[in-house]
């Protein structure tokens, strides 16, 4: 065995910030003093790296001097005291609109993870693989974001499985909640949006005759695209820099969870949270 040196690329208040409500979380169940081998601040540190670098969670553990089963233990904790400081989809709509934000970025992504096998029937009446997108050829889960007009991500969803279409995701995450605020703070949305309700702004599709748009309906999608690429930047915020996004190795159902803690993560780290 060679022990080798690393370095985490975080700062100290964010290893603080974390170790707060692992603390809190140890006193509500009363962890006995000194039970534990590593201290909150290490168990911190061990969460962050985990978020930052996906590394091999046993060889992880064996760097931290803890049990693979504590290893494997460790992260979901720090994911539930994370998750809980996330915001739910009214605080961020309501503060949004109390900020005076001009308009917001609805998008969805499905993110990578390992098999699930639970089956459903397609439309077809075919058993297929739930978790199963057939947007990214893989396994998945859908996860619902709305971003501030620059791409910064304010609020994320439940998980869906990967066969779920953005809008049926919508419509049971987001839509509902949002419309009372688009009179006045419009969504925009790419087409795997349409039929949404009004006030959720998707491009004009091409006439299915075979004539071309109008120059002004042609104008009004070229505007609303270059704005809502911009939603794009925020599942980068978060996948780019906390890399367990990048491939779920925990079970798919944490995957709600697990990218709202990272959210709080991106929040902080932007001062949007202390």
């Amino acid at each position: 065995m060679i022990p080798y040196p690393a370095m985490l690329d975080v700062s100290g208040d964010l290893v603080r910030f974390v170790c707060r409500p692992l603390r809190r979380e140890r006193a509500l169940r009363r962890t006995p003093k000194g039970s534990r081998a590593p201290t909150c601040w290490k168990h911190a540190v061990f969460a962050i790296s985990w978020f930052r670098s996906r590394p091999n969670i046993a060889l992880h553990g064996k760097a931290f001097g803890i049990s693979q089963a504590t290893a494997y233990r460790y992260p979901h904790e720090a994911v539930n005291v994370l998750a809980a400081r996330a915001p739910d989809l009214r605080e961020a709509l309501g503060r949004a609109a109390t900020d005076g934000v001009p308009h917001l970025i609805l998008d969805g992504k499905v993110f990578d993870t390992d098999r699930c096998r639970i089956k459903t029937t397609s439309v077809k009446g075919e058993e297929i693989d739930e978790w199963s997108s057939g947007r990214t050829g893989a396994f998945g889960g859908n996860v619902q974001a709305l971003c501030e007009p620059d791409g910064f991500p304010i609020w994320t969803s439940e998980v869906e499985p990967g066969g779920t279409v953005d809008l049926e995701a919508a419509r049971r995450h987001v839509l509902p909640a949002a419309y009372p605020y688009t009179k006045t703070m419009p969504i925009l949305a790419d087409p795997g949006y349409q039929g949404a309700v009004r006030g959720v702004v998707i491009p004009f599709k091409q006439p299915s005759c075979g004539n071309a748009l109008s120059i002004d309906n042609r104008t009004r999608n070229a505007l609303q695209r270059a704005l809502c690429c911009l939603g794009e930047r925020g599942f980068a915020l978060l996948t780019e820099r906390w890399t367990t996004l990048q491939h779920i190795t925990l079970s798919p159902s944490r995957l709600g969870d697990l990218v709202r803690a990272d959210l709080v993560l991106v929040h902080f780290e932007h001062h949007r949270i202390k």
